[in-house]
């Protein structure tokens, strides 16, 4: 299942994981990504504040995580190739963790939800 925040992330959890990116909204508003901040593997994060960062030819923006949890694997393709979220943000993303706190996705959109509130 996938849950989303207002700041534009999104988070697909696959049992006790978490795969962290940002929405299709947001690439398309960012424009041609050039680089991906990304966090190192064990770092703690946590719901609501900043784990890295995205930079376009237009904007740079704080990446905000919907949920708390450990880092457990940092999608390293986008070091190379941070484009790669253009080409498909919800196959390509940015951190997966390892859940601290299931009941956090209580508070976040569903995918209906989301797409309403970009309308």
């Amino acid at each position: 299942m996938t849950y989303y925040c207002d700041s534009h992330e999104y988070v697909r959890v696959e049992g006790e994981f978490g795969y962290i990116g940002i929405t299709d909204y947001a690439q398309k508003a960012l424009g041609n990504i050039v680089y991906v901040d990304l966090p190192d593997v064990d770092d703690e994060i946590t719901a609501g504040e900043d784990f890295g960062a995205v930079e376009s030819v237009k904007a740079a923006s704080d990446l905000m995580s919907p949920v708390s949890g450990t880092v457990v694997e940092v999608n390293e393709a986008l070091e190379d190739e941070p484009e790669l979220i253009n080409k498909d943000a919800n196959a390509n993303w940015i951190i997966k963790v390892k859940l601290s706190d299931a009941s956090e996705l209580d508070d976040l959109m569903s995918e209906e939800e989301y797409l309403a509130s970009v309308k």
